[in-house]
């Protein structure tokens, strides 16, 4: 009876409530959103839900383990997780050009969504058990369990979820203690590297020519970006009918369900990585902005329970997974909105995608995990 009160307690208490009021503010929002983008309640919303559920369910269950415990699955979880995109690497399911899926007979699992959570919990054990001998080389230890799955998701090729696995990972590195004296060099060669980009485009984005580290869709997005009206019904689709939507939505917008852009099917994958257009178009400046305010408070909760969290494993480990949030936030807006490359990153708890709402409802059980975690008092 008294082990049964306990975990009747922890339940009640797992949850972070401003963290929580804030997602579940978000969630309503990703409902309400998905009813206009597919024009009703058919069987995407009914998924969106279900999947959205279930985010959420595992989240409770995932905040109510105590941290120390979610530390001691760190090597197993990478492990299973780098096996997997080997796995995928050999025995791997291809859907137009790509190679991301592995089917398990009984379920179709994509792994590299598992690394966006494996990687930051596998760098933050391993500073933790570094933390009172830690040394300059232990970085360089770091960064190769990050390029190893970085590399098995570019080769699928996946930019988008390499790019979120590496910003989780450097994440944890940078805090740990990483020099910003180091990183001088490099954002100097990519400031470079994009001024040139920019300015000798019309030759380097002739066809046939080749990029070396890009594949050719990578280069296409990148000359994509610079001048989507090069192809405008091809390439260059995506982005100029999805900044037409926003730009259409102007201050107040055009109203629920009267979004033209949305309901004349003039905006592509409007229910996934292009929902923020349907959001703009019939919301306006001012509701962008007000989903914009809660995707802030989100990450200013995550935060705040990074910076009083007990440990330093906890702590890392809390700061790199609100920055995936942040990112996740900023690279699909960015991308709607043309200032960034279309790299196929979902918005949280908006686009439609059962692992992505899965992935986020892992990390946001960790965060809850991580705020109510007091050393000494893990049963």
């Amino acid at each position: 009876m008294k082990l049964l009160f306990k975990i009747f307690l922890r339940s009640v208490t797992a949850f972070d409530w401003p963290l929580m009021i804030v997602l579940l503010l978000l969630g309503a929002t990703g409902l309400l959103v998905m009813h206009s983008a597919v024009g009703g309640t058919d069987w995407r919303y009914a998924d969106h839900l279900r999947n959205l559920l279930i985010g959420l369910g595992v989240m409770w269950v995932v905040a109510m383990v105590p941290f120390p415990y979610i530390l001691k699955l760190a090597v197993p979880f990478y492990v299973l997780g780098v096996v997997l995109l080997l796995g995928v690497e050999f025995f791997g399911s291809t859907s137009k050009g790509a190679t991301r899926w592995l089917n398990l007979g009984f379920i179709r699992i994509q792994p590299s969504e598992m690394l966006k959570i494996a990687v930051p919990l596998m760098l933050a054990w391993y500073f933790h058990k570094r933390e009172s001998t830690l040394k300059f080389y232990d970085f360089f230890v770091a960064g190769a369990l990050l390029v190893v799955p970085f590399m098995l998701i570019v080769k699928q090729p996946d930019l988008g979820t390499a790019l979120l696995v590496f910003g989780a990972g450097f994440c944890v590195i940078y805090f740990a203690g990483l020099s910003f004296k180091l990183l001088i060099p490099i954002l100097i060669a990519a400031i470079v590297g994009i001024g040139g980009i920019i300015a000798y485009q019309e030759d380097l984005c002739k066809e046939g020519t080749d990029w070396v580290v890009l594949h050719d869709y990578q280069k296409h997005r990148v000359c994509t970006l610079l001048d989507p009206n090069n192809d405008p019904l091809g390439k260059g689709f995506h982005t100029i009918q999805s900044t037409i939507a926003v730009g259409s939505g102007g201050v107040y917008g055009k109203g629920y369900m009267s979004g033209t852009q949305t309901h004349l099917d003039f905006i592509p994958e409007r229910t996934t990585d292009f929902i923020f257009a349907v959001f703009a178009e019939e919301f306006g400046l001012y509701g962008g902005v007000t989903l914009l305010i809660l995707y802030l408070l989100l990450v200013f909760r995550g935060l705040a329970i990074a910076i009083r969290a007990p440990t330093h494993a906890s702590r890392l480990l809390a700061g790199a997974l609100t920055m995936v949030l942040f990112v996740y936030v900023f690279v699909n807006i960015g991308m709607v909105t043309g200032i960034l490359p279309v790299v196929g990153v979902p918005l949280p708890l908006l686009s439609y995608g059962g692992t992505a709402l899965l992935t986020i409802g892992i990390a946001c059980g960790i965060l809850m995990s991580i705020s109510h975690y007091i050393p000494g008092n893990e049963s």
